[in-house]
């Protein structure tokens, strides 16, 4: 667990108070707030704690696997009196996680009996149960904030979304993981782009977890790439499939005495010319970009053939000119083809270097909005600050009134904005 040693800290220094010593994470879905437990649960594995939770056991209350089966009035609040005693008694101290913490609120309570909440209560307060409790803002503010008695038993900790620095360290630390599993190399610069973009594109989700899974897809779209034929292979033979399927149609028709479909047949007939061409020359390409790609890692696998890995990369280079069938690493471009298949915004766009961008805005913005150079240059100095810190951080990167007489462009400015910056303009949320 990389980059939350600052939230751990937190954590012990709660745990290790005599009363009320129960932490509760809240924090948006995928920031990390399981694997904040879990790092606690390797600090003190390791002993890297004060003496008093050096001895500690964590252990996860699973409230689902509780209430299974439980039908019987009272038999869910036996069970999770039982699990209370159970702990209260154990010769080792027992510190228990439980994820999801608002479905405490409610949980068994049928026909009048207590949830499970108000059972926890007591012992919570006298400190003779440990418990680490994890929520999200919305379910925090939902259940506990209305509870104020259980919500003085508990210690927030606020788990933020990482910044892009923190949370390349925290992809450093997985990336490993992911390369073994699905047997690649991840560069570093797809680790920042996986940070850069997903913060740029997907915008409902949350740092790293959001980084992570565009980071794995990557990868596992350059495996099949090396396991299976490509895409674009694959979609030219289906291409000849369906149009050989149209021409037989056609010629069954002609058979049974329609004969309007001579057009149409003769272009079907210079379609499947052009497509058997294009499959001809890709099917070259495919099968010299697959030995040198064997060769290529043949040579990481064995030292002593280092010196031959530089020479078969600028052969495989000229092979692909720009359009690799088979991916070696997992790259910038791969997370950005990514990014591309899941949000619709071009890979061209993606691949912009967004302080290029930013130095020319004026005259990206003055392609589409012309005469309004003043306007247009005071937009984009505001954003240039804001890009470069020095602004607040905790502002938005601008607020712009755009005032004049209908037609001027002052709605195509915003439009152009968005389209330059942010990846089209469906990025733009309009306000009527």
């Amino acid at each position: 667990v990389f980059g939350r040693d600052n939230e751990i800290r937190q954590m012990v220094d709660i745990l290790s108070r005599r009363r009320k010593n129960n932490p509760i994470l809240v924090g948006e879905p995928g920031v990390g707030k399981t694997a904040l437990v879990e790092g606690l649960a390797i600090r003190i594995a390791e002993g890297n704690v004060p003496d008093a939770l050096k001895p500690v056991s964590v252990r996860t209350l699973d409230l689902g696997l509780l209430q299974a089966g439980a039908g019987v009035k009272g038999e869910f609040e036996q069970r999770l009196k039982n699990i209370i005693d159970a702990v209260q008694q154990s010769p080792l101290p027992v510190l228990l996680f439980i994820d999801e913490a608002h479905t405490l609120i409610g949980a068994g309570n049928q026909a009048g009996g207590a949830d499970a909440a108000n059972l926890l209560k007591p012992a919570l307060a006298r400190g003779e149960l440990r418990t680490i409790a994890a929520t999200t803002w919305s379910e925090y503010k939902q259940y506990f904030e209305r509870d104020a008695a259980l919500e003085r038993r508990f210690q927030m900790i606020k788990v933020d979304e990482p910044d892009d620095d923190t949370a390349c360290l925290m992809l450093r630390g997985l990336k490993s993981r992911y390369a073994e599993h699905h047997g690649v190399h991840i560069t570093d610069e797809a680790v920042r782009a996986a940070v850069t973009l997903s913060r740029r594109y997907l915008t409902g989700r949350q740092l790293p977890d959001k980084a992570v899974d565009l980071l794995d897809t990557a990868s596992a779209r350059i495996r099949m790439s090396l396991d299976t034929v490509p895409a674009p292979l694959t979609r030219l033979k289906a291409q000849l499939t369906a149009l050989a399927m149209e021409k037989q149609a056609l010629l069954e028709d002609i058979a049974a005495g329609n004969h309007t479909h001579g057009e149409r047949l003769a272009a079907i007939e210079q379609d499947e010319v052009r497509i058997i061409l294009q499959l001809d020359e890709l099917e070259t390409q495919y099968g010299q970009e697959l030995k040198l790609t064997e060769n290529l890692l043949a040579c990481r696998a064995d030292i002593s053939r280092h010196a031959e890995i530089a020479d078969l990369q600028n052969q495989l280079s000229a092979v692909q000119q720009g359009n690799p069938l088979l991916g070696l690493d997992v790259d910038a471009r791969t997370v950005a083809t990514v990014i591309a298949d899941w949000t619709g915004v071009p890979l061209s766009s993606l691949m912009k270097d967004e302080q290029t961008e930013l130095l020319s805005l004026e005259q990206q913005l003055g392609r589409r909005v012309v005469g309004q150079d003043a306007a247009l240059n005071a937009i984009a100095q505001r954003l240039r600050a804001s890009k470069t810190g020095l602004t607040s951080e905790n502002g938005p990167q601008g607020v712009f009134l755009l005032t004049g007489p209908s037609g001027t462009g002052k709605t195509e400015t915003a439009l152009a904005l968005a389209d330059a910056l942010f990846g089209g303009e469906k990025s733009l949320i309009t306000i009527n």
